[in-house]
């Protein structure tokens, strides 16, 4: 998915910035950032609007490549007050931001933020290769953003701007769009949070089912945020919960199969 369309980045010229509240800024070419220390993962994810009712067509997993980006980040260095790590894709498009009594409309970059924490787990990475090639343009190339178990709007695509802050990062697709209402019991109340969309809530769905003879086998798969899963059951009708075979080559990030 992408809302301000699929760049085309030229390769000749692209760089990767590091700004904001670090002790070191950065600008990395594609070569340069390939020649940081390599890691594969296998990582599935899905937009915030996929759906078990139109059968989940937003959702894909895939055998990852590319670089640490906590290993970058702590070498340009995080000052002590940094609060928020924001990433920019090079898509853009016009936006109306409205002010007191007017409105206007501005070109904005694509931005998603997580905290300084969240950014220097060691599973995220950046990457520029899917599937053993490099990436095609819909997935984000040159380089994009791999945060597994987070919903795909937090895995920004044709990334080339990353800003370290000590403020609150309020863009479109942190603050209006991506936003879900979370309740909150204070005493006898209940109030609702706004928000914005983060790591993927725990789903499981039947993908196939097969019939030999009078034997069924249904296959599926569950979808998480990569916190380890004791097991997985299935029940036909109101009969009992029986458990199903998880598949060996299951990853802690991957679709569990």
């Amino acid at each position: 998915v992408q809302h301000y369309g699929t760049p085309m980045v030229d390769l000749a010229t692209y760089k990767l910035r590091i700004t904001g509240l670090v002790n070191k800024p950065m600008e990395l070419t594609l070569a340069q950032l390939r020649e940081r220390p390599r890691t594969e993962i296998v990582a599935g994810f899905e937009c915030g609007g996929s759906s078990p009712a139109n059968f989940n067509p937003l959702s894909g997993n895939a055998r990852w490549a590319g670089t640490s980006l906590s290993a970058l980040l702590r070498e340009a260095g995080p000052q002590a007050h940094a609060r928020e790590v924001v990433f920019f894709g090079v898509d853009k498009g016009m936006e109306t931001v409205t002010h007191g009594r007017g409105s206007q409309q501005v070109e904005q970059h694509f931005g998603r933020s997580m905290s300084t924490d969240d950014a220097l787990k060691p599973e995220v990475l950046l990457c520029w290769e899917m599937n053993g090639a490099p990436l095609e343009a819909t997935h984000g190339a040159p380089l994009r953003l791999l945060v597994p178990g987070w919903y795909g709007v937090s895995n920004v695509k044709w990334l080339d701007h990353i800003h370290v802050q000590d403020t609150r990062f309020m863009g479109r697709f942190m603050s209006r769009d991506y936003v879900t209402l979370v309740a909150q019991k204070m005493g006898n109340e209940t109030i609702w949070n706004e928000t914005s969309v983060s790591r993927i809530r725990i789903k499981s769905m039947v993908a196939r089912l097969t019939r030999t003879g009078t034997r069924f086998t249904a296959n599926g798969f569950v979808l998480h945020d990569g916190t380890p899963l004791k097991s997985v059951e299935v029940r036909v009708d109101n009969g009992p919960w029986q458990a199903a075979r998880m598949d060996p080559a299951n990853t802690q990030f991957s679709w569990k199969l």
